[in-house]
């Protein structure tokens, strides 16, 4: 009968375990639906990743430092569950701060802003922040512009030695430190666009601190083409998932030989009927050549500050004990 196409798999109820691990758990949610399954689905298409000489790239949007995933990026970075970083230059620039020893703070998305800014408080949703200490971090980062050399550097070289230069007095490593010591690219394609930017601002009769940003665009485009296979990774969307998207239409253009990233995954609470690149689906990203056409993809709809510690702290018991050798570098020689 033809409905047998269809009907393969049934759908099983959770059975609750006490003291179960969380990989045992998503085990056992792969045979339920919605999001719960697509938990488990992540973690199995990011083990194959893992297991099949895939250069993974990670794209990190979203306010995911304030909000207490550092550590997370951290264990990614030093475990080398991922092989390029792609971030906003908030969360790098929130990554600084923490690792020159400041604090995000609980708040409550309920508090009265206006007596925040009297009291020199940011808020983040539900998170507090020193304005002053926002500030220190600013003129770390002038400063430490300064020490180079007078030249366009792209993102990749600025952030590895920043990266380098904030290890000399971490006390825990961050994602720079991390990515630093790990050798693993960070990339930050609008890093003028956060506080970063602001901090190389600071002296406005200076000449302006130069970022080539189209280094940045072809040196992704080759990590891309010289790959063995290529996979990605969002959480959320922004600028950090369309500048990986690219990377494969932008090898082609350069006439490499490819054919789109073939592992795809993301966690995003956008929806693709806005139009807009946060939400759209990896099958639009097909048509233009940037996802392979027989990708394995799996989206999950979810806040990431609940998917992914959940994610990782399965993935990190599948796959404990696999060692993986250097994809690409953050210092070139």
């Amino acid at each position: 009968m033809a409905k047998k196409r269809f009907l393969k798999r049934p759908v099983k109820p959770v059975e609750i375990t006490p003291g179960a691990e969380v990989s045992e758990l998503l085990d056992r949610m792969a045979d339920t639906a919605f999001q719960g399954k697509n938990l488990a689905v992540v973690v199995d298409a990011w083990e194959q990743m893992l297991r099949d000489n895939v250069t993974i790239f990670f794209g990190l949007a979203g306010a995911m430092i304030p909000a207490g995933m550092r550590r997370v990026i951290v264990y990614l970075i030093k475990n080398r569950l991922i092989d390029c970083l792609v971030s906003t230059g908030a969360n790098l620039f929130h990554d600084i701060h923490e690792t020159l020893g400041r604090y995000h703070w609980q708040g409550s998305a309920m508090a009265n802003d206006e007596e925040l800014r009297d009291e020199g408080i940011d808020r983040i949703y539900d998170v507090f922040a020193i304005e002053r200490e926002f500030e220190h971090a600013d003129v770390y980062c002038y400063k430490f512009s300064k020490m180079l050399e007078r030249r366009p550097y792209t993102t990749r070289e600025f952030l590895y030695l920043l990266g380098k230069q904030l290890s000399k007095g971490a006390r825990e490593d961050g994602i720079l430190t991390a990515a630093y010591k790990a050798n693993i690219p960070v990339y930050c394609p609008a890093i003028g666009d956060s506080s970063i930017g602001i901090g190389l601002a600071i002296k406005p009769e200076e000449d302006n601190f130069i970022f080539d940003v189209i280094g940045d665009v072809k040196e992704t485009a080759l990590i891309a083409a010289n790959a063995n296979k290529t996979g990605v990774i969002y959480i959320g969307g922004g600028t950090p998932k369309n500048f990986i998207q690219q990377t494969s239409v932008t090898a082609a253009v350069m006439g490499k030989d490819v054919s789109g990233h073939e592992y795809a995954v993301q966690i995003t609470t956008d929806a693709p009927h806005w139009g807009g690149l946060s939400g759209c689906t990896f099958e639009e990203a097909q048509s233009w050549g940037k996802i392979a056409k027989k990708a394995k993809m799996v989206t999950v709809h979810c806040d990431s500050t609940i998917a992914l510690p959940i994610i990782v702290t399965a993935l990190a018991k599948k796959v404990k004990g696999l060692k993986r050798k250097p994809k690409c570098q953050s210092s070139k020689k």
